[in-house]
């Protein structure tokens, strides 16, 4: 199963983008929000249903881990024992981990981005500890299991990102032309 973490303050655009993707390829992801509840509000007051809370994420498998950034929820994400949990399942299986914006300083901070080459939005970028930091202007990096881009305006590249690492080249291509984004 694929899991997307939402917490309150949440990038919209970083969030809902790279969800329709993978819905409209066929994935199957389960949105969680992350301190109670099942309505989390974005960074620019949009109230989104997600489909479980964190109370009920059991999965020690998981198929991907997604992170949106954004502010303060990349601060809620850092800060949740499930979220953690959950990045420690998924390296421990080996399953991919991607986030987005600020997001990825949760997975620097934890160790996740060791040797691996890495963006993020910037001014987080000493937040990404033992990071291969790419250069201006890339937007969107998979090295190994780890998928990190750089934010909003980079939320349909992380999207299709996401895709071609779970369906392959093929059905990225596809729907990167059927969104008119090619």
């Amino acid at each position: 199963m694929i899991y997307m973490f939402l917490a309150n303050g949440f990038e919209e655009v970083e969030a809902l983008a790279p969800l329709d993707l993978l819905r409209r390829a066929g994935c199957d992801v389960t949105t969680v929000a992350v301190g109670g509840g099942d309505t989390v509000v974005g960074s620019h007051g949009i109230a989104v249903g997600a489909d479980i809370p964190d109370t009920m994420f059991r999965d020690s498998k998981p198929e991907m881990i997604i992170l949106p950034g954004g502010m303060p929820g990349t601060r809620h994400l850092d800060a949740s024992r499930t979220v953690d949990a959950a990045l420690r399942s998924a390296a421990n299986t080996g399953a991919y981990i991607a986030a987005i914006c600020a997001a990825p300083m949760v997975l620097g901070k934890r160790g996740y981005l060791q040797g691996k080459a890495a963006v993020c939005f910037p001014g987080f970028e000493e937040h990404l500890e033992g990071a291969i930091l790419q250069p201006k202007g890339v937007k969107v990096v998979t090295d190994g299991k780890i998928i990190t881009a750089v934010g909003m305006g980079a939320a349909v590249e992380f999207g299709l990102a996401l895709v071609n690492v779970l369906k392959g080249d093929e059905a990225a291509n596809t729907l990167r032309s059927a969104i008119l984004s090619d």
